[in-house]
């Protein structure tokens, strides 16, 4: 397939045998006040309709989205069914798992931290883990906090291991497990070398954030975003906590003997934590989103550092550049929107901000590896794509 970001997940949430299936189509609008009532422009909600309704059709159990516009206007929708055992139509802007956004959450606390001068970008990790980062080729004296927050650091990466290994999401990880089971691996480059990425980067950053702040990861990011922005559907849950708590679709994936698609909405958030744990909500990802790239949460300096990218290609959506947590991608209209995106069993979202402030979540209820068969280099490029699309679409409408 690829080996750039997309291969690093991609490859490890691909069941061996995986089918189409089709679901009724639902749909439903509403405004951000819960009045049912569109208050975003008619051909942003338009278009997201189209592309949701686009993709139930292809395959996905259910698809969510929500546009909201730089004034905060806002239109959900969702388009599916929740359930497909009940035929439960899907309610616009549910909580899902929301995956590798968290990692945005992740490095908002780091750059703020590094606005308290409690953190240096440049320093080596082990000037904060003393002697935590370590192995064969890995050497925490020579990783910078700046290359684990922009995927630099040669970390091997831990997700194929636990998805393998007895229990695989579904069991607590500790974050020392998850490091202990990435360090058997030896470092994939030279820190500062290329571009990878790899969650276990975010598992040391959760680590580092603790050890300075002397709280809870899931603490901070609720006392320094979340409480302030008023969210309350957005949440890193405690490991062992497997449930989504809020009104939600079920997340679908493949058995892998029968390959009918199975509800695998209890994950433990233990086993991707600080890169890929939280849960929240279309339109409460948009409020955080447009709040961090407006710079109400970082310092100017801090979100200039965020902004500062180096390449991070793939075939899924050329053009693609990766910064500090936070990744930019090219719209077909012109410019530049800025998010990160997700993946998890059950769950993809793809998210982002447009230079001139719109934001624009689409969450699906299975991943695109799901729908076609995982061996066909094409058709599961052009499945992630069509979710990718939907945002891009919906971006360049609004």
């Amino acid at each position: 397939m690829k080996t750039t970001r997309s291969t690093k997940f991609y490859l490890a949430t691909a069941a061996a045998a995986l089918v189409l299936v089709s679901a009724a189509g639902c749909t439903a609008t509403t405004g951000s006040d819960g009045t049912g009532k569109t208050s975003a422009p008619d051909a942003s909600t338009q278009q997201l309709q189209t592309s949701l309704d686009g993709l139930v059709e292809a395959g996905f159990p259910a698809a969510l989205g929500t546009v909201t516009e730089a004034d905060g206007e806002t239109a959900s929708i969702a388009s599916g069914v929740a359930d497909l055992d009940s035929g439960r139509a899907a309610e616009p802007n549910g909580q899902v798992r929301i995956a590798s956004n968290t990692k945005m959450f992740t490095a908002t606390v780091v750059m703020q931290l590094v606005d308290e001068g409690e953190v240096s970008l440049d320093e080596p990790i082990d000037r904060y883990l003393p002697g935590l980062v370590a192995g064969d080729g890995i050497d925490g004296g020579q990783i910078s906090v700046r290359q684990l927050l922009q995927h630099m650091s040669g970390l091997p990466e831990y997700v194929v291991d636990v998805i393998g290994h007895e229990g695989g999401l579904a069991r607590y990880w500790s974050p020392r497990d998850i490091l202990d089971m990435a360090f058997t691996h030896p470092a994939v480059f030279a820190p500062g070398e290329r571009w990878e990425y790899s969650n276990t980067n975010y598992v040391v950053l959760g680590l580092l954030i603790e050890r300075v702040t002397g709280e809870p990861l899931e603490n901070q990011i609720d006392e320094r975003i979340v409480q302030p922005l008023g969210l309350t559907q957005t949440v890193l849950p405690h490991g062992g906590d497997r449930s989504i708590a809020g009104e939600h679709p079920l997340g679908y994936h493949p058995d892998p003997e029968t390959g009918e698609l199975v509800d695998s909405t209890e994950l433990d958030p233990g086993a991707t934590w600080a890169a890929g744990g939280m849960v929240s909500t279309p339109e409460e990802l948009n409020v955080f989103m447009q709040a961090l790239f407006d710079g109400e949460l970082t310092s100017a300096e801090a979100l200039k550092q965020m902004h500062t990218t180096v390449p991070a290609e793939d075939d899924v959506w050329p053009g693609s550049a990766y910064g500090l947590g936070v990744q930019a991608y090219p719209l077909s209209c012109g410019g530049v929107a800025w998010g990160h995106g997700g993946d998890i069993f059950g769950y993809e979202t793809r998210n982002a901000v447009s230079d001139s402030g719109e934001a624009v979540t689409i969450a699906v209820t299975t991943l695109p590896s799901s729908l076609v068969d995982p061996t066909d280099d094409e058709a599961l490029t052009d499945s992630y794509r069509s979710v990718f699309q939907a945002m891009n679409d919906a971006l360049c409408a609004a």
